[in-house]
């Protein structure tokens, strides 16, 4: 067998095998013989047909089936004996048989050569939240008015109050799609409408009737709207003001929380906050680790890869969007961006867990799953039956997996930590 590779791009090759015809046609024989023992033909006996007969009728069949075995086989033996890794399975093409030699032509890409570098000048900067008194006592605001009443108040509305409307918007004297309102609670200083809208609903009072003009930002989503003015008339049915609960053990009730009263509430709410924090920051440093490490390991990454990994992201945004018609799934080319850096991250990383010998450990795999339902009240069955199901194992692992890898990193790397408030970590962009 003669083999020839030739580079036509960074990742592709073409490779050229040839073999003495004579192999084809030996194994052929071999083949027609067998059949020819056990073929059944009308007017022979079992055992007795011929060998021109049954070449006859199965010649063809057969060759087309050795061809592909010898094919297949031979594809495998030249890349292994070239050396060779193959990304994705190869396009075949055939030549014509001469009498003397088969041979085909293969085309396809291989893995990249990863070799990773300048891992220590990757810079990472850790935040290091401090939650105070007045972070709990913001989050306790936030909870008291998801809890909130309101009651009707015999005054003028302001800020923070919710005033109930009927309204209708017109532009050049013609209403609009979308510009009328029933019963339309507002309340002022939530953002919920236009600056103009919320801030010509100041000052009212129950029963009033006012106009006012809108203008709508020159970058307004509808175009059709976007730096106009509308005229609205609006009707005050009700003014009402936010009325928040007492903070004591009844409000703690409220959320589950019936032994320890508001103290054992309030150190619940600092708990959450931590592992709030915990994962923005985890989050966080991962971004940083994964944009420093393309950016100083840039890496051609083959197409067949790329096409698969778009094709997989196409499906997960399928299933979380609940679309089952093919014809109705986001366009394959949104994910092109996407998949090329996952595909580049998948390589970086494994080349790292590799090149650094670092392994999963079951006393890793049950930390991770602490930590994923650390918040679950009954968290140490859930637990149990993570870790007994291979399933969910299979999932998990990698994740752990690629951690290890970024914990190497920022040991390793140029990092650094910074001290911050929680509201700070929580504001913070993501890298």
């Amino acid at each position: 067998m003669d083999v020839t590779v030739e580079t036509t791009g960074t990742l592709e090759r073409r490779m050229c095998v040839e073999m003495p015809i004579a192999t084809i046609d030996h194994q052929v024989d071999l083949r027609l013989k067998s059949v020819g023992r056990t073929a059944k033909i009308k007017g022979f006996r079992p055992g007795k047909v011929p060998a021109k007969i049954v070449k006859q009728r199965y010649g063809r069949q057969i060759r087309e089936e050795v061809l592909g075995e010898v094919l297949q086989r031979s594809y495998t033996q030249a890349v292994t004996e070239q050396g060779l890794n193959p990304a994705g399975q190869p396009k075949i093409e055939t030549e014509d048989e001469n009498g003397e030699t088969f041979s085909f032509t293969a085309t396809f890409e291989v893995m990249p050569v990863v070799e990773l570098k300048d891992l220590e000048k990757i810079k990472i900067e850790k935040l290091d939240v401090t939650i105070d008194d007045s972070d709990i006592d913001d989050m306790m605001l936030n909870l008291r008015k998801q809890k909130a009443s309101w009651e009707s108040v015999d005054r003028k509305s302001a800020e923070g109050d919710r005033v109930t409307i009927d309204f209708i918007g017109k532009l050049k004297g013609e209403p609009f799609p979308g510009g009328e309102g029933k019963e339309y609670p507002v309340v002022l200083g939530a953002g919920q409408m236009l600056p103009d809208f919320e801030k010509a609903l100041t000052g009212v009072s129950i029963g009033d009737e006012t106009t006012f003009k809108v203008k709508f930002p020159k970058e307004y989503h509808a175009e059709e709207f976007a730096g106009k003015k509308a005229d609205f008339t609006v009707n005050v049915h009700r003014v009402e003001e936010e009325v928040l609960p007492e903070v004591d053990d009844e409000f703690a009730k409220g959320f589950n929380v019936t032994d320890g009263g508001i103290e054992r509430f309030k150190a619940d709410i600092r708990e959450n906050m931590d592992r709030e924090s915990e994962q923005k920051v985890k989050n966080d440093i991962r971004e940083q680790v994964m944009k420093e490490l393309l950016e100083t390991n840039p890496l051609e990454i083959p197409h067949t890869l790329k096409h698969q990994e778009m094709h997989a992201l196409q499906r997960e945004a399928m299933q979380r969007m609940g679309v089952e018609d093919a014809e109705q799934a986001p366009p394959i080319d949104n994910f092109s961006e996407a998949a090329e850096k996952r595909v580049a991250l998948g390589l970086l990383l494994r080349q790292l867990i590799i090149d650094k010998e670092l392994k999963v450990d079951e006393a890793l795999v049950r930390a991770r799953v602490e930590e994923m339902v650390g918040g679950y009240e009954n968290a140490d069955d859930m637990v149990t039956m993570y870790m007994s199901n291979p399933q969910v194992m299979q999932q998990i692992e990698p994740m752990v997996v690629e951690q290890l890898a970024i914990d190497w990193i920022i040991e390793h790397g140029d990092s650094k930590t910074k001290k911050v408030s929680f509201k700070e970590c929580m504001n913070a962009p993501s890298s």
